[in-house]
């Protein structure tokens, strides 16, 4: 599948901007780590990041997300190496589908962090993430209030079994999600 494929996949099946640019997100970050860790792959790490989420719509809960979406990507011809990393990336099917390989672990680590980096960005004075730091989201990290929804402890573990320092990794992420902020809607009013 190439991405304009994945992406009009995304595009077909969710309509929550949110959640297609979270999608985007995560799909710069598997990027990024790509190409510092598998080169010659950065395409599928990329689509995977892409993918992850995109049942999320007709597959809300973890009786059916992200395992129900599995068929209809291998339907459509997308490698097992890139379902087999969706499917890892969620921690209820850790004992049928642990993580194992690089692309894997980082899919886990992408995740979450992408929507707290994005929360701390949209209350920044400029609304922007090309002038934030990994230290804004540490300010915000201890504010347990703040993006309630993401878990703190969930984040740092993934970041640990991927091998990267926790607030490396968020500097990582950050540096990425920059690449992609106009898609993200995160350019606000910072001088670029």
């Amino acid at each position: 599948m190439l991405r304009d494929e994945a992406y009009a996949l995304v595009t077909q099946y969710v309509k929550n901007l949110s959640l297609v640019r979270h999608m985007l997100a995560v799909e710069a970050a598997m990027r990024f780590y790509a190409e510092k860790l598998d080169p010659e792959n950065v395409e599928t790490w990329g689509l995977a990041g892409l993918l992850h989420d995109f049942d999320w719509e007709i597959h809300p809960t973890l009786d059916q997300h992200p395992q129900d979406g599995a068929p209809i990507l291998r339907a459509l011809g997308v490698s097992d190496e890139i379902i087999r990393a969706i499917l890892s990336h969620a921690d209820h099917l850790q004992g049928e589908f642990p993580r194992q390989s690089p692309m894997e672990k980082a899919l886990c680590a992408c995740d979450e962090i992408t929507g707290l980096i994005t929360a701390t960005a949209l209350v920044r004075p400029s609304r922007s993430i090309l002038d934030m730091e990994a230290s804004s989201v540490k300010k915000k990290w201890k504010d347990r209030a703040f993006a309630a929804g993401a878990n703190r402890e969930e984040i740092a573990h993934a970041a640990e079994a991927f091998g990267v320092e926790l607030w490396t990794h968020v500097g990582n992420v950050i540096t990425a999600m920059r690449r992609v902020a106009p898609e993200l809607g995160l350019v606000g009013n910072a001088q670029s």
